[in-house]
């Protein structure tokens, strides 16, 4: 499919979004638009394998009904092959499109849809998405597919003030997501993946500060990727500790040829359930991704794994309880100090180098102040230089490139075996970025600039520079960004005795203006203006 076909879907899909929008706002028509477009995605992939599986007798599975001697027989063994591949089963008359189509009743013509010619699907609706989780009882996929649909209250008033109101609603999104084709078949491509992402950004662009909790810009997230997987075309494990709606995960899978296997915790319920969808939506097997749902620093639930590459946009500055508990945690001991109970910055970075594997990479974002920051920010900083000689990279972000937030950003790189043990690369792109209405985004060259940069450790005038060890020591292990890349601009020097001469002319020729103005006014016999 081509890039005008992508955004044609795109551009489809928000349109049917922006049915319920005057019903509710961004943050909960999104649970339901992306939850039919989930639905819509299962259905389709079940109907391709089933049809598979049957066409060896000449059948699809459409035709498989009740009426049929080998009915059970059929749906005996096509549910046995789903469970094992897909992970999930849906019968012939729970497929989205028999849904749509008998919700949209007699409506012949959508733009002339007619409330009160919908056939009520509001309970079968409810049962099938109820079903395709029972279906995984007992299975493998179980996990994965636990509570996937509970932020879709079908009998919601923000919905409609009553049930005919609320089916006509689902029928009308049901009917119109029912023309769309997402291309199923084309299993090299990944447009449907990308339109979900693209929704998922439509969607954190309207929300506000909450768009920080499940979505990271896609620029941001692309150089985070670029730099886990710098030299490397294969990937044993990634993970991402506060994985939100999944983006980052799934950057990476853009930049490799193959990761083995996905991890992630969230501690929002709602955005762990989009991340579970936006992983299988987007082709990932359910075998290949462990997502769980609790708080990362509380209660890590990837106890004593380590990962070849660790990604991360954790909340700003974010409280935690910072419980001398803490320091007897394998994460946090050896440091001695815990990140302040008003800042956890540090204590996602503590845990994210505790399951790093002693090959990998791990880019985490980070608001300014945890470069700077004294106390036992400063402390912890020490410990990763110093004792440690963790960390290989500094990066500043320019201003407003988040959504939710103005504030500045940077990303530190942490490895455990550094290839350039005596220096840290600082990079400065708070410049390198164009405005876009409100928004500062970054654009390939950029991207490409700050990952040229890193993997090639140049030094740049007033870009970037490799700082000794010994200089960030100097420097207390402060690590803002302007102590180590000079981006001063020298004034031009004034030369007063031109501009007082500049002055003088001016002078003499407003004085030989005013004297012309005078003479004109004295042959017209009027008074002069001065």
């Amino acid at each position: 499919m081509s890039e005008d076909h992508k955004r044609v879907l795109e551009q489809q899909l928000w349109n049917i979004a922006n049915t319920l929008r005057g019903k509710m706002n961004a943050d909960e028509f999104r649970d339901y638009i992306l939850g039919f477009i989930f639905y819509k995605y299962l259905s389709e992939k079940m109907e391709l394998f089933a049809n598979e599986i049957l066409q060896q007798d000449k059948l699809t599975f459409r035709e498989i009904n009740p009426k049929m001697v080998e009915y059970t027989e059929y749906m005996d063994a096509i549910r046995e092959e789903a469970i094992e591949k897909l992970g999930y089963f849906l019968k012939p008359e729970e497929l989205f499109s028999e849904v749509a189509k008998r919700g949209l009743g007699e409506n012949e013509d959508e733009s002339l849809f007619d409330e009160a010619k919908t056939n009520f699907i509001l309970e079968d609706l409810q049962k099938i998405l109820t079903n395709i989780q029972l279906s995984t009882m007992g299975t493998e996929s179980e996990d994965d597919f636990d509570n996937l649909f509970e932020d879709m209250d079908l009998n919601s008033t923000k919905l409609g003030k009553n049930p005919d109101d609320r089916n006509a609603i689902i029928a009308k999104v049901l009917s119109h997501l029912d023309k769309i084709d997402f291309g199923l078949e084309d299993t090299e491509s990944d447009v449907l993946g990308d339109s979900y992402e693209y929704l998922i950004s439509q969607f954190a662009s309207g929300a506000g500060k909450k768009a920080g909790e499940f979505y990271t810009p896609q620029q941001v997230s692309k150089i985070l990727a670029l730099i886990v997987t710098t030299g490397k075309t294969k990937l044993k494990s990634a993970y991402d500790p506060t994985s939100g709606s999944g983006s980052l995960l799934l950057r990476i899978a853009k930049v490799v040829q193959d990761i083995a296997m996905f991890y992630g915790q969230e501690m929002n319920r709602t955005t762990y359930n989009l991340c579970r969808m936006n992983m299988i939506l987007h082709g990932v097997h359910y075998r290949r991704f462990d997502i769980k749902q609790e708080d990362t620093l509380e209660r890590p639930l990837h106890i004593g794994m380590t990962f070849e590459a660790i990604v991360s946009n954790p909340p700003f500055s974010a409280q935690w309880s910072a419980n001398p508990i803490h320091l007897s945690d394998d994460r946090f001991s050896q440091y001695g100090r815990l990140a302040p109970s008003s800042k956890a910055d540090f204590a996602f970075v503590q845990h994210m180098i505790h399951h790093l594997a002693e090959n990998g990479t791990m880019a985490i974002v980070l608001p300014h102040g945890a470069l700077f920051r004294g106390g036992a920010e400063q402390h912890i900083r020490k410990f990763l230089i110093e004792s440690k000689n963790f960390l290989d990279a500094v990066i500043g972000l320019p201003a407003n490139i988040f959504y939710g937030t103005s504030i500045p950003t940077c990303i530190l790189v942490f490895k455990k075996c550094r290839e350039n043990p005596d220096d840290v690369i600082f990079i400065d792109a708070s410049n390198e970025y164009e405005k876009v209405k409100t928004q500062n985004v970054l654009r390939e060259e950029h991207i490409d600039k700050i990952i040229d940069t890193y993997r090639n450790r140049t030094e740049i005038e007033k870009y970037s520079k490799r700082a000794s060890l010994a200089e960030i020591a100097q420097n207390d292990y402060n690590l803002n960004i302007p102590r180590y890349v000079d981006t001063f601009e020298t004034e031009v020097d004034i030369d007063i005795e031109a501009i007082a001469n500049e002055i003088k002319a001016i002078d003499e020729h407003m004085r030989v203006t005013d004297h012309t103005i005078a003479q004109y006014c004295m042959e017209l016999g009027i008074s002069t203006p001065f």
